[in-house]
């Protein structure tokens, strides 16, 4: 329970700003349950990272894009998804890794190593369909599905930086259809959904 609390916490104060008792707090939790689960804040923030990875691996790993027979309509399916996903006020649909390592990239090595291996782990499962899209529809391109599925990360957490700073989604929105639609033309398709939400594949 602990460990599913600091998001909010951080996302409003930073991590630097978020002190042990703001976590209890929010947790319903005394300071002994909290040092009994945890030596530190650092640990704690380390297991939020692990738990926030768990949680949203699960959720795109679960998606019903991923039984899509096509590689290149789950690949435009999964950035329909991120758009679907938009919702609400910046904490509330942006990425404790994303956030998180802008604050502490220099000075807590641990946690900015943590996020970045979320965040290439992550990246790491689109790119495994856009290897398997290229081959299909874009064989002899220049382009490196990796280095594009690192790109389609880079984008979303700028959307994101974008949306901190203006106070709003709109922003995200037409930078994920730019990138669906840079995407859509490296694999040769035209810019419609792959399917909507409420579909179920056939």
């Amino acid at each position: 329970m602990v460990r599913q609390k600091p998001g909010r916490s951080g996302y409003q104060k930073g991590y630097a700003a978020t002190t042990v008792d703001d976590v209890c707090s929010a947790a319903g939790v005394t300071k002994g349950s909290f040092f009994h689960h945890f030596k530190s804040k650092e640990a704690m923030a380390l297991a939020a990272v692990e738990h926030w990875n768990r949680v949203t691996g699960s959720l795109f790993a679960q998606a019903p894009h991923q039984h899509l027979p096509d590689p290149r309509d789950r690949v435009l399916a999964y950035l329909d998804l991120r758009k679907a996903l938009i919702r609400g006020a910046p904490p509330e649909f942006t990425c404790l890794l994303g956030t998180m390592v802008q604050e502490t990239f220099e000075t807590w090595p641990r946690l900015r190593q943590a996020c970045d291996a979320g965040i290439l782990g992550h990246a790491q499962t689109v790119a495994r369909d856009l290897a398997l899209a290229k081959a299909l529809y874009a064989p002899d391109a220049p382009w490196d599905p990796e280095a594009l599925a690192l790109f389609t990360q880079a984008t979303l957490q700028g959307a994101f930086i974008l949306a901190k700073a203006q106070g709003s989604a709109d922003v995200v929105f037409p930078c994920i259809d730019h990138l669906r639609q840079h995407v859509a033309h490296l694999l040769g398709a035209d810019d419609a959904p792959a399917f909507t939400l409420k579909e179920t594949p056939p």
